[in-house]
């Protein structure tokens, strides 16, 4: 999300980026014309997205990079070994205005001598095309208006099209949380099968490939949930919070601070978030907006605060409540709760972390606060959290072409 959201704000948001906005330049040159070769403007931007991938592969489908005529990348597709030839070819694809999808196939033994000496045993597919920011259905306007909804949204690119021209390469489809669908792909029998497909993977959470057989041809298409950045909440602002919070930034996430000690330092000490809100535990709903998205983690170091929080937050749908101390303080604050009326039932201690982080051996704020974000991001991942060596099988399935699903509507 860290790497999307960079793209966005570098094509999307002129105003942050005085070199991409035509006014500015014309206003700070102006020698300068609409119709000289300013850099950066609209088809000067070219997007690779990682569309397809078979086997190993150091990202998954949707990762993205940008590239403009001046060479800058926004991003990575692979561990940094495919990089510079992307680059490279995206230069051809702005210079011709023609996508192109590139494979990348790393399953021979001979591609570590002859070929990018990647080694991966995989074989992945990149979708590389110019963007033209004046059309309301190039990728990132769409992935913009599926992200405002602050809920996932599915984006349908079709990144490969065989004998048949009533379907162009870089067609999409976005349907959001709210049920909107917005889409230029004009066969109507693949849109109304991409939407079947886009609803099934809002549902299931899970993106995919499909490959339709039409009358007149073969569409190949990513279906992809996009999700917003994660809501993180941490209760506290000591010395031990600020690592969590910049570990969060680093990951992307999207991170308030509520300090129920009300003091403004805190406003500077974390310059760097979010969003710092100052209010009293048992006011803190009034400025702090949670869902069944959120992650909330307790380091107040202050017993009250936490038990008035918790009385809040097991009332809420908050998804994550993660809360620092001793297994003896989590007993006694549950001990507290239960009077109170708040219903600790096994689905509600389910989503309680106490102590809070992972077993790595954390001694330090800095280490404790990777055991606490390692947690969450296993939790939003439903992720075992063991060692990659102890797994019993690889990490990504070998590719079974058997697997395939091609929808039809012959």
């Amino acid at each position: 999300m860290k790497e999307l959201q960079a793209i966005l704000d570098r094509v999307m948001n002129p105003e942050t980026n005085p070199e991409t906005n035509l006014e500015t330049n014309l206003e700070t040159n102006p020698g300068m014309n609409p119709g000289m070769n300013i850099p950066d403007r609209p088809s000067d931007f070219a997007l690779a997205t990682l569309v397809k991938t078979m086997g190993s592969s150091y990202r998954r489908s949707g990762a993205r990079m940008l590239v403009t005529a001046t060479g800058e990348c926004i991003g990575t597709l692979s561990g940094g070994c495919l990089e510079h030839d992307v680059a490279e070819q995206a230069q051809e694809v702005l210079r011709s205005h023609i996508p192109r999808l590139v494979t990348y196939d790393t399953t021979a033994q001979d591609d570590i001598i002859w070929g990018l000496g990647l080694g991966c045993n995989g074989v992945i597919q990149i979708l590389i095309e110019s963007l033209d920011l004046q059309s309301p259905f190039h990728a990132l306007r769409l992935l913009q208006q599926g992200l405002q909804t602050q809920r996932s949204s599915v984006l349908v690119s079709v990144f490969r099209v065989e004998q048949t021209k009533e379907i162009a390469v870089g067609a999409r489809l976005l349907l959001d949380a709210t049920g909107r669908v917005i889409s230029n792909i004009s066969h109507a029998q693949l849109q109304e099968m991409a939407i079947a497909d886009a609803q099934k993977a809002l549902q299931g959470d899970r993106s995919s490939t499909r490959q339709y057989a039409l009358e007149t041809g073969v569409v190949e298409a990513l279906i992809e949930v996009v999700k917003p950045a994660v809501p993180l909440v941490i209760f506290g602002a000591g010395h031990d919070a600020v690592p969590i919070a910049h570990l969060a930034k680093l990951l992307g996430w999207q991170v308030t601070v509520v300090d129920c000690r009300a003091r403004e330092a805190t406003r500077e000490r974390f310059a760097f978030v979010d969003r710092v809100v100052l209010a009293r535990p048992e006011t803190f709903q009034e400025q702090v907006t949670v869902t069944d998205q959120t992650m909330a983690v307790l380091v107040n170091h202050h017993y009250l605060d936490d038990l008035e929080i918790l009385t809040q937050l097991f009332q809420s749908p908050v998804r994550y409540i993660g809360c620092l101390g001793a297994k003896s303080r989590r007993d006694r604050l549950l001990n507290e709760l239960s009077p109170n009326g708040i219903p600790l039932t096994s689905q509600q201690l389910q989503r309680f972390y106490a102590p809070v982080g992972l077993e790595i051996g954390a001694d330090t704020p800095e280490t404790i606060a990777l055991a606490i974000v390692a947690e969450i991001q296993k939790c939003l991942t439903e992720s075992s959290g063991q060692s990659l060596r102890d797994r019993a099988h690889a990490i990504h399935p070998l590719f079974d072409p058997s697997r395939l699903q091609i929808h039809s509507s012959i």
